[in-house]
């Protein structure tokens, strides 16, 4: 077998369990009418829904390939080895129906994914997907109508990780030459006989074969794929007898125009790269505003912000087109082109329904530039318009409040810190995280000794005076290196400094702890030239250059030419050592019978995939399981992370206490940690700060940063994917085994942790080199 496209899985997926979808059909030139009505079919029925797609073939032209790319955004061909099939007793190779039946079987060779849907070429998808999407175990298939129970209909098969595997492909292979099987039209013989009716039957609506509906029968409403079995098919002419069946099938026989229009006029979610690959063309043969709003939504929803400035840049907006302004506002303030930003948003506050949120990004404007008066106005506007709006709302509470105070030693007795400083109902993570790096510095972590540098604030000349007339400059920690926390055109990751300026930065520049914090899925975009330039720059420039884990050491060194690499260290997050950071800390003499659970639900999709709903229903029994060692509580590091409360009462009816531990202060939220005797956690710091507290943890991976920092402390077991069939049980069961000796558990938390601060030490020693042998 041969690939003509690469496939896009990556190894991220490897660590965090996530599962990888294709669909896939066997595609020739005499059906292939047939495939592209089947893909226009697919997405107008599915409009939320875009999987890769294999085309198995054995030689489609060069046209028909470029058709077929046009219908779909993530097609991939790869050719079947037709002389492997030469073997096989029975079939003419030249009958259509026997070459997809053997074909077809190539799909069983695929390896790079977990759950492969096959789907016929004389198929048209009617309804919803999402049950095939979400199956995860075994081979599903709708049982035969005509001919018996025992065996399954061709066309749709739902394929699972167990059964794309050499010893099965070799079952079917001592099958497929022995001769042993039945082969016709409506029969998978080789598969049939393999299975033997052992095979997850699926509802005959997912498979309706035309045959049902003999007499010029209605299709029944709930069909969600008709298969057009037999000789005749529509785009051949048709076949007495089935004129509604085939009257469905031609509504989908568009050219890519009228296709195109009609994705974009459905209601409801769409998918990124399908709003993207049909809208685009739409709204450059048309010009329409309103798609073009959403298609560069769409855009700036996946990080790709130069894309959206391109296609909203690239028509008229009228003027009184209130949203498409403020869309295009925010698509430039993301790239840096902050006057043009301002003269949209300014047109979008004419509107009622935008007025709102555009005045919270002419504050957020305002508030980069160093501004807080301006800041300030604009949010109140906003509030002005919408007293609900939480954007406006912390922009004037920010700007007005003194949340820091300013200053108070000498310059040249200070160290400047560039972070991400969160907002007192923000993340607790990020909130935690710059006195953390501080106190791996030296015991006083305020102004006399530290100059606080927003990371999302605009680096200027006034910024690069201020920390020039500093000891050192010290960024970190957290995971600054992600394109679209705070998007910026000047570095393309979260600090805002152009390159001429970190270029004039004449003191010690000292990167602590910094991560690599891309999801699966995710990329830079257009933006990534600027933030490789901006990273390298970096690496240049910097005295000390520590990333928290060798998982982000990896990705950055790739990133790197091979002069810079080397400079690249391991620096632990200081967040995992706060044992040893904190003045007097004193271990809890007694801890709380409670276990405490955190989800993330920020980028959500990227996180569960089709699996949120298993994911739900495995920890409503983990729940459950846990409730038999100790009580078990919700800890919300952000106000979204109360969802699974919420979640797991309304679906499952189980009631979880909440511990709002945004609203905490730092000491609260080490006491919190330090008190209890296990966190299961998904977000990156729900696992760091309660280990560096001496707690027991199990990571729930959603993220490869929760993977390589158990990686890195050597306890891999202490983590399970959010994808993992049996999440529910193993929680349990590792939950248990933690529990069981939990002075022996807390004792090895203990022991790893003293790994990490013997690193942190040792780059200690070299940091006070860096700063002429003193601390801060």
């Amino acid at each position: 077998m041969t690939t003509t496209a690469p496939s896009i899985p990556t190894a991220a997926n490897a660590l965090t369990g996530k599962r990888r979808v294709a669909f896939a059909s066997f595609v020739d030139e005499n059906y292939l009418p047939g495939f592209l009505t089947l893909l226009r079919s697919l997405a107008l029925s599915n409009p939320s829904v875009c999987e890769d797609f294999l085309v198995l073939h054995d030689g489609l032209r060069t046209d028909s390939l470029a058709r077929i790319r046009a219908l779909h955004p993530r097609v991939s061909f790869r050719q079947v080895d037709a002389a492997h099939y030469d073997s096989y007793a029975k079939g003419d190779q030249d009958n259509y129906l026997v070459r997809k039946a053997y074909f077809i079987l190539d799909v069983f060779r695929v390896r790079d994914y977990d759950t492969v849907i096959t789907l016929d070429t004389d198929m048209v998808v009617l309804g919803d997907l999402g049950e095939l999407l979400e199956l995860r175990d075994g081979l599903a298939a709708v049982p035969q109508f005509f001919y018996g129970q025992h065996k399954l209909n061709s066309g749709l098969l739902v394929i699972q990780r167990e059964f794309l595997s050499d010893a099965f492909c070799a079952k079917l292979d001592e099958v497929g030459r022995s001769g042993s099987y039945e082969l016709d039209k409506h029969d998978q013989g080789i598969l049939n006989a393999v299975l033997d009716g052992g095979f997850l039957h699926l509802d005959a609506r997912y498979n309706f074969v035309k045959r049902r509906l003999s007499g010029d029968l209605p299709v029944p409403e709930d069909t969600a794929i008709l298969h057009f079995t037999g000789r005749h098919k529509p785009w051949q002419g048709g076949e007495a007898g089935y004129g509604q069946a085939e009257d469905r099938w031609h509504a989908y026989e568009l050219s890519d125009a009228e296709f195109h229009d009609a994705y974009v006029s459905l209601p409801g979610a769409k998918h990124h790269d399908l709003l993207v690959h049909y809208g685009t063309p739409h709204v450059r043969r048309t010009g329409d505003v309103e798609t073009a709003r959403r298609v560069a939504g769409a855009h700036i929803g996946a990080g790709e912000y130069q894309e959206a400035v391109d296609l909203l840049g690239g028509i008229r907006i009228p003027v009184d087109e209130a949203w498409a302004h403020e869309v295009l506002g925010h698509a430039l303030m993301s790239v840096s082109r902050y006057a043009e930003a301002r003269a949209e948003l300014l047109l979008a506050t004419a509107a009622p329904n935008r007025a709102a949120t555009s005045f919270g990004r002419l504050a957020q404007i305002a508030w980069i530039h160093g501004d807080d008066e301006a800041a300030a106005d604009y949010a109140l506007d906003g509030l002005g318009v919408d007293p609900t709006h939480r954007a406006n709302r912390l922009m004037y509470t920010r700007t007005t409040t003194a949340r820091r105070p300013a200053d108070q030693g000498a310059p040249g007795d200070q160290l400047a810190h560039v972070a991400f400083y969160m907002e007192q109902q923000g993340n607790a993570g990020d909130k935690l995280l710059p006195e953390s790096v501080r106190l791996a510095f030296d015991q006083d972590t305020g102004p006399a000794r530290w100059h606080s540098v927003h990371a999302h604030r605009l680096f200027d000349e006034a910024a690069l005076e201020r920390v020039n007339a500093r000891r050192g400059l010290v960024i970190g920690g957290g995971g600054l290196f992600i394109p679209d926390t705070a998007p910026n055109g000047n570095s393309g990751w979260q600090w805002n400094v152009p390159d001429a300026l970190l270029d004039r930065i004449d003191v010690p520049v000292m990167v602590y702890a910094v991560g690599f914090n891309a999801f699966d899925g995710q990329a830079y975009g257009r933006s990534r030239d600027r933030f490789l330039s901006s990273l390298r720059k970096l690496v240049e420039r910097s005295a000390f250059f520590g990333l928290r884990n060798h998982g982000s050491i990896e990705k950055v060194r790739d990133l790197l030419p091979a002069d810079l690499r080397d400079k690249v260290r391991f620096q632990p997050c200081p967040t995992t050592v706060t044992r040893q950071t904190v003045a007097g800390w004193t271990d809890p003499a007694e801890r709380e019978n409670t276990i405490l659970v955190n989800a993330a639900y920020d980028r959500a999709g990227l996180r569960f995939g089709h699996d949120y709903g298993h994911f739900l229903g495995e920890m409503a029994a983990a729940v459950k399981g846990l409730g038999g060692y100790a009580e078990v509580k919700c800890v919300a590091h952000s106000l979204d992370d109360e969802r699974i409360a919420f979640d797991l009462r309304r679906e499952h009816g189980i009631s979880l206490p909440v511990i709002p531990m945004y609203d905490f202060d730092n000491a609260a939220i080490l006491d919190t940690y330090a008190r209890t005797k296990l966190v299961i956690g998904m977000r990156g710091h729900a696992g760091m700060i309660p280990f560096g507290c001496g707690t027991p943890i199990i990571s729930l991976i959603s993220h490869p940063k929760m993977a390589y920092f158990l990686a890195d402390i050597e306890r891999p077991e202490w983590g399970i994917s959010v994808h993992d069939r049996h999440l529910g049980a193993r929680l349990v069961e590792r939950a248990a085994g933690l529990l069981s000796d939990h002075a022996a558990t807390v004792a090895d938390v203990h022991g790893r942790q003293q790994e990490l601060w013997k690193i942190t030490e040792a780059n200690a020693a070299d940091l006070r080199v860096i700063l002429g042998g003193r601390t801060v």
